[in-house]
């Protein structure tokens, strides 16, 4: 292989690297303008939109030991990587392609494993990872919470029957 594209490989490389995901877009009719607003919605999910020749992608895929994605490296395409919150950022680019109904998600990658259109689409239907977060916090704190009403509920049923005893003998 030639040095250049060796280069163009390793910077694949390193693009794959950065997150356990890689989405890859058709952006035929995308205009710089949307590349841009695409690139800065992205960035606030720390996640990256890349241009990539097929072929370089094709190697790089391989030497990462990703899943076979030959089938889907035809046309122009682009990667998405980077963030740790994959279904925020398939939130993010199923959003911005519904709205300019000009770039379609061709395939991605999630753990190693192949994700087909529908599945991304599907994955960008759940809550966000900080929602999640929120909600495992949740989940986790109500038995705590609850063990302190019980434990609280006999000394103050004492509590009470003590001060109902106290209003009968004073005559309330």
């Amino acid at each position: 292989m030639r040095p250049e594209k060796q280069y163009l490989v390793e910077e694949v490389n390193e693009h794959l690297k950065k997150s356990d995901y890689v989405y890859l877009a058709n952006y035929e009719r995308i205009t710089v303008e949307e590349t841009a607003e695409l690139r800065a919605s992205l960035a606030e999910h720390n996640a990256e939109f890349h241009v990539v020749k097929n072929s370089i992608f094709g190697v790089a895929a391989n030497a990462q030991e990703m899943p076979d994605m030959g089938e889907h490296l035809s046309g122009p395409t682009a990667i998405i990587v980077g963030g740790e919150d994959p279904s925020g950022v398939a939130k993010v680019i199923s959003e911005f392609f519904k709205k300019k109904e000009k770039v379609e998600l061709k395939v991605g990658v999630l753990n190693d494993k192949l994700l087909e259109k529908a599945q991304i689409e599907a994955l960008a239907k759940l809550p966000g990872l900080e929602s999640l977060r929120a909600q495992l916090l949740g989940l986790l704190n109500q038995p705590g919470t609850s063990l302190v009403r019980v434990l609280n509920a006999v000394p103050q049923n004492l509590v009470n029957v003590l001060q109902a005893k106290v209003r009968a003998e004073n005559g309330e």
